[in-house]
């Protein structure tokens, strides 16, 4: 039996509440791993908030791609990557965007307490990206996974 997710599978995982890894090349060292909060609808697109003046941001604008990554660490461990284009990268709509983001990380009250804090602090933008390659596992398929016991 495989251990690779199906389609349906995968999507469901990825549009879980899960903090994302995002990971984007640089042209002068490895690629660039940071922690994310993110929206993702099965079959649509996979947006997250950013300050605009952040790193991560120019190095997604320069790239046109991005690879996000989600996980569950306790075995039978579970995990999606996916890959896209970058679609766009516009400015943060704090109703739209930003509010509802915190609210799934962090509840109603302080999702609106963290989404008043953002409006005071620097300007935010929304990157867009559009899935296109998947990578994934459910080791919970592989029965011989789950019995053992010093994975």
């Amino acid at each position: 039996m495989s251990y690779i997710m199906t389609k349906e599978e995968r999507e469901a995982f990825l549009a879980d509440l899960h903090v994302g890894i995002l990971s984007v090349v640089t042209p002068d060292r490895g690629p660039v791993s940071v922690p994310i909060w993110y929206i993702y609808q099965p079959g649509g697109e996979l947006f997250f908030c950013s300050v605009k003046s952040g790193r991560k941001v120019e190095m997604i604008r320069s790239a046109g791609r991005l690879t996000v990554c989600v996980v569950i660490e306790k075995p039978p461990s579970k995990y999606v990557s996916v890959e896209g284009v970058l679609i766009s990268i516009e400015p943060c709509d704090l109703e739209r965007d930003q509010r509802p983001i915190a609210r799934r990380y962090l509840g109603v009250d302080k999702g609106d307490q963290y989404t008043e804090e953002v409006k005071t602090t620097e300007e935010m933008v929304t990157i867009r990206m559009k899935p296109e390659h998947w990578s994934s596992a459910d080791y919970s398929k592989q029965p011989s996974l789950i019995a053992r016991k010093d994975v």
